[in-house]
C-alpha cells in the first residue's frame, strides 16, 4: 500500500465525535485497564455515544465472549450491546472457516471466547490432539491457562495439522501492570515446533475486514493504545486513528515511531474524542503547538515554551517525525520529554 509519510499529528476543526460515524476503541488500555474503567471513560464515551457516533469495541483479547465483554463495560457505565463487541477470536474463526469443512473440529487452546466464536462459525471446538482436528487455534486463556495445554497444540501441529493465533501481542495491561499477553504464548509453541500460524488480530487485515463487516462503519476513527496493534491497523486498512496515553505507549515509543506507526491524532485520554484538534504550525526551522515550539537539533530534539503537556508532545510527534521521514527517529528525548512529565 502507498501512503504519504506522515510527518505530523493532524488537526481537526471538528471535534472527532463528529467528523467520524463510528469510533473503533481497543478496551484493555483504553476503556479499561483489569477491572477497572479508566479515567474520564465512562463519561467521554457516554457523551460521543449521545451526540450520535456509534461506539464499536474492537479487542484481540480472545479469552472472554462478546456477551461477556458487553456485560462488563455496562457494569462499569457503558451501557453496550453484544453485537458492539468486535473480538479477534470472531476473526480467526472466520479466518479458519474458510479454509477448513464446515462442522470441522478445532482444538482450541485459550479461552471460552474462542469456543463461542468457532460455534458461531459452524465450527466443532475440542480439546485434545487425539480428537482428530483439522486445526489449531490459540488464543489468550487469562493466567490460569496451564502449560498442558501447548503440549497439546504442539502434538497437533507436529502431525501437520495446520495452526491459527488470534492474535500476537506480547504483552497485555493489567490493573497491576503489564502481564504476557497472547504473543508471548505463541512464542512457546513456535520454538517447540518451529511452525508458524495465521494471525488474524490487529494490526493484521481479518480483524480489520471483520470489524467493517460488522458495524458498516464508513468514517471508522480507530481508538487506540498500542502502536504496533491498534495504530498500525489503521494504518493497514487506510482509515484514521486516535491514539490515547492511558496503555502501553509512551511518549518515547511515540516519537520513535516509524511511519505505520504514527497516528493521525495524540491525546491524553478518551476526552480527545469530544474535542477539536490543534494544528501543529511550522515556527522557523521547528514546529509549535499550543504555546511549545519543537525542534530537532544534531543529537536531541529541544522544546521551549509552556502550555497544556499534550500540546508539547504533539509537537515534539512533528519535529520527530519530520527528522525521521520514512524511518525512525534516533534523536534523544528525553529531556524534552522530563519537560512534560512525560
Amino acid at each position: 500500500m502507498s501512503q504519504t509519510v506522515r510527518t505530523r499529528p493532524a488537526g481537526s476543526g471538528q471535534s472527532l465525535n463528529e467528523a467520524y460515524d463510528t469510533a473503533l476503541l481497543d478496551l484493555d488500555g483504553v476503556v479499561y485497564a483489569g477491572g477497572s474503567a479508566i479515567a474520564h471513560a465512562v463519561e467521554s464515551l457516554g457523551t460521543a455515544r449521545s451526540g450520535g457516533m456509534h461506539l464499536a469495541y474492537v479487542t484481540n483479547n480472545a479469552l472472554r465472549t462478546p456477551d461477556a465483554v458487553a456485560a462488563h463495560l455496562t457494569e462499569l457505565g457503558v451501557p453496550a450491546e453484544a453485537s458492539d463487541v468486535i473480538t479477534s477470536a470472531q476473526a480467526v474463526a472466520r479466518l479458519i472457516s474458510e479454509q477448513v469443512p464446515a462442522k470441522a473440529r478445532v482444538l482450541v487452546i485459550g479461552g471460552e471466547g474462542l469456543r463461542v466464536a468457532l460455534r458461531e462459525r459452524g465450527l466443532e471446538p475440542v480439546e485434545s490432539a487425539e480428537d482428530e482436528p483439522v486445526a489449531v487455534v490459540q488464543g489468550y486463556g487469562g493466567p490460569e491457562l496451564a502449560w498442558g495445554r501447548f503440549a497439546e497444540a504442539c502434538y497437533a501441529i507436529a502431525r501437520g495439522v495446520p495452526w491459527f493465533a488470534s492474535n500476537t501481542d506480547l504483552t497485555i495491561p493489567s490493573a497491576r501492570g503489564i502481564a504476557p499477553g497472547n504473543g508471548a504464548a505463541v512464542e512457546v509453541v513456535r520454538i517447540a515446533t518451529g511452525a508458524e500460524p495465521q494471525v488474524a488480530g490487529k494490526p493484521l487485515p481479518p480483524m480489520h475486514r471483520e470489524t467493517i463487516l460488522r458495524t458498516g462503519a464508513e468514517r471508522p476513527l480507530v481508538v487506540g493504545d498500542r502502536l504496533d496493534t491498534d495504530i498500525e491497523g489503521a494504518f493497514n486498512g487506510d482509515v484514521d486513528s486516535l491514539l490515547v496515553l492511558t496503555g502501553v505507549t509512551d511518549g518515547a515509543q511515540l516519537l520513535a515511531a516509524p511511519p505505520q506507526h504514527r497516528p493521525t491524532y495524540v491525546d491524553a485520554d478518551l476526552r480527545g474524542l469530544l474535542t477539536g484538534q490543534p494544528e501543529i504550525e511550522e515556527a522557523g526551522e521547528g514546529f509549535g503547538c499550543g504555546g511549545w515550539t519543537a525542534t530537532a537539533g544534531g543529537e536531541r530534539l529541544e522544546l521551549e515554551g509552556e502550555g497544556e503537556a499534550i500540546d508539547g508532545l504533539r509537537a515534539l510527534c512533528a519535529a520527530a517525525w519530520t527528522a525521521a521521514g520514512d524511518g525512525k527517529c534516533e534523536l534523544d528525548g528525553g529531556k524534552a520529554l522530563a519537560r512534560l512529565g512525560l
